[in-house]
């Protein structure tokens, strides 16, 4: 359904560094600089991080949350740790198991450094 998806940041390098690592404990390889953005690309999609293209400062959408496949709990558990140590903030529920309409669940929830809410999801 998604070719990329694309959030703003106010620093790319701090914004590099923080998604290196949440998405590196998720197997994602590096990004990688084009200009004002950076680039994670894998089989199954592109996350992208920008700066503004207008020059204004970025602000997280209100509402929105980017998630992210674990592919067990203990990945999202690994992804949710290497935000916390990358300048990123604890949000929602404490990552665990959460049951609903698309079943059972494992979630882990973050804001980056810029206030984007984030995601690591695990379907049970």
């Amino acid at each position: 359904m998604f070719s990329h998806i694309m959030i703003g940041a106010n620093d790319l390098n701090r914004a590099k560094t923080f998604y290196d690592a949440t998405l590196g404990a998720l197997g994602v390889p590096p990004g990688r600089f084009d200009g004002n953005r950076v680039f994670y690309i894998t089989p199954t999609g592109i996350f992208s991080v920008s700066l503004p293209i207008n020059g204004e400062p970025a602000t997280p959408a209100n509402g929105g949350t980017v998630g992210f496949a674990a592919a067990t709990p203990e990945l999202a558990n690994a992804w949710h740790a290497a935000g916390l140590a990358h300048g990123g903030s604890d949000c929602e529920d404490p990552p665990g198991v959460r049951e609903g309409s698309a079943g059972k669940l494992y979630l882990a929830y973050l804001r980056d450094p810029d206030g984007n809410k984030l995601c690591a999801l695990h379907r049970m």
